[in-house]
């Protein structure tokens, strides 16, 4: 896998209605697929040097169809980990699991790896693509039929990811961007430094579902509280953020001297670096297992109510040091 840095060339596929939608402005150009509404392509330029890439994405449009990690997708109905299934009103609903009875991203077939329509683009000075899926009553075992819509946005070096949702009746909802950031052709992210504006994290089971437990990063390897090289630390962390608090995130890479910031209205940040490849992931959503965890911050969406998940990855070429400003808002 890597970056895609040259135009993106597509095969003659018959048999698959992929579409590829492009934007761009000054600082950010985007390329997006109706599968899976997947980022496919996004590069960054502030005038002082080529375009850089910034997210892990596939030349071949086509091979976004067999892959299994979710690259650069819409993930849901619930993005994270459900263990099995989960209780509504009083109702039992079943979901598809994996290894050790854990539900994943939506299932065998999450928003993941459907086509989504393309409902409006617009170029000029902030560009945007909005794609929507219908998601039918019980479909991988959620109640309810859902619309759900997400809206990619560039404001000058800001790429706003937005998503929204209704449902016919109550359901449980959570989704989230699944890009894997990499900044250039760095064949790793060891030397990026990252700070994260997050205290505390879940403790979690060998199978990676949350115990319930919310516990201090202080004194682990989770904490990022002060900017550090991430080194050779592996991460699939469920952090505890919240909504209000200025920058949720920050990463910096020494190489192309790329800084990206993250903001976001949700409560959770999962930290994810794959073992495959290089890149590294800011799932901002709501809390893993949020449906069976009562002290967690409610993932049900009542009938007629609208979900709404923003977030926002800021780029820029720092002068100096790049947290000089701490990320206080």
């Amino acid at each position: 896998m890597s970056c895609v840095a040259k135009k993106v060339i597509f095969k003659k596929i018959f048999t698959i209605p992929l579409k590829q939608i492009s934007i761009k402005n000054e600082f950010l150009a985007l390329k997006v697929l109706n599968y899976g509404a997947i980022i496919q392509e996004c590069l960054f330029t502030d005038g002082s040097a080529p375009p850089t890439p910034l997210v892990v994405g596939f030349e071949d449009p086509g091979r976004y169809i067999p892959d299994k990690t979710c690259m650069g997708a819409c993930v849901g109905r619930f993005a994270g980990r459900i263990s099995g299934g989960f209780q509504l009103d009083g109702e039992a609903y079943s979901l598809h699991t994996v290894v050790k009875d854990v539900h994943l991203h939506g299932g065998q077939e999450g928003f993941s790896k459907k086509y989504w329509d393309i409902d409006e683009v617009r170029q000029g000075k902030e560009p945007f693509v909005t794609l929507s899926y219908l998601s039918p009553h019980l479909e991988e075992g959620y109640p309810g039929a859902l619309r759900a819509k997400v809206t990619y946005r560039l404001k000058r070096n800001a790429l706003e990811i937005s998503h929204q949702a209704t449902a016919d009746r109550k359901t449980i909802i959570n989704l989230v961007n699944h890009s894997y950031f990499l900044f250039g052709e760095s064949p790793h992210i060891r030397d990026y430094q990252m700070w994260l504006n997050c205290n505390e994290y879940l403790e979690t089971e060998e199978n990676l579902l949350p115990t319930g437990r919310v516990l201090p990063v202080e004194g682990t390897p989770f904490d990022f509280t002060n900017a550090r090289p991430l080194g050779e630390t592996a991460l699939d962390t469920p952090y505890v953020t919240g909504p209000g608090r200025g920058d949720t995130a920050c990463i910096y890479a020494p190489g192309p001297g790329i800084r990206m910031r993250v903001q976001t209205n949700q409560p959770g940040l999962i930290v994810y670096t794959p073992r495959d490849f290089a890149g590294i992931c800011f799932e901002t959503q709501n809390l893993p297992d949020a449906p069976n965890m009562p002290h967690f911050p409610s993932c049900v969406l009542e009938k007629g109510a609208v979900y709404e998940n923003t977030s926002v990855f800021l780029f820029d070429r720092p002068e100096g040091d790049p947290f000089a400003e701490q990320w206080e808002g």
